[in-house]
């Protein structure tokens, strides 16, 4: 774990940033705007844990979130150099581990008859709000994706995390006896 002696550096004072390879990037370069998105995500991620989901919900996420510090860690250097640096942290068993999660979560709450509405509680709500940030993630590291390599589990791992999240919003509901609404025609 790192030792931060020191929160402020006057480093990006000047509208830049370092990546993990000291390469100075802007602070609206592509990479970072999608590394920004990720923190975002990992935060509301914690804000949702803190409205005290299901024990089981919140140890999942709390490897979810380690794991997005380890994605941010990937999506910090560029793929060239990592490639040869070292071993990519996201991993096909982490995509392969959410598929699972969403699959035991479905068979316990089962199918789904329509789209739903969030906000029925705060604690799903929570969950909502980090899907719809994890998928804003997911379009930000496509677009850096059409300019510079990503690693080829980032886009399939939050794209499922955040089929993990909308799953998780439900079974949240379901374990606290609220239906969502089903959207209005």
């Amino acid at each position: 774990m790192p030792r931060l002696n020191k929160i402020y550096t006057r480093g990006g004072d000047g509208g830049q940033t370092r990546l993990g390879d000291n390469q100075r990037v802007p602070k609206d370069s592509l990479r970072i705007e999608a590394l920004g998105v990720v923190d975002e995500l990992n935060a509301h991620l914690g804000l949702a844990i803190a409205f005290g989901l299901d024990a089981e919900l919140a140890t999942r996420l709390r490897e979810i979130q380690n794991q997005l510090m380890d994605l941010m860690a990937d999506l910090a250097q560029p793929q060239k150099k990592l490639a040869t640096k070292q071993a990519q942290k996201i991993k096909t068993d982490q995509v392969e581990a959410l598929e699972a999660l969403i699959d035991r979560l479905t068979a316990k709450i089962g199918p789904m008859n329509s789209f739903i509405i969030p906000g029925e509680s705060p604690k799903s709500a929570a969950l909502h709000v980090a899907r719809t940030v994890c998928r804003r993630a997911e379009r930000g590291v496509v677009r850096l994706s059409h300019s510079e390599p990503v690693d080829s589990q980032t886009i399939p791992y939050l794209n499922r995390l955040s089929d993990a999240l909308f799953i998780m919003a439900c079974f949240e509901d379901h374990c606290g006896g609220v239906s969502d609404p089903p959207q209005q025609d």
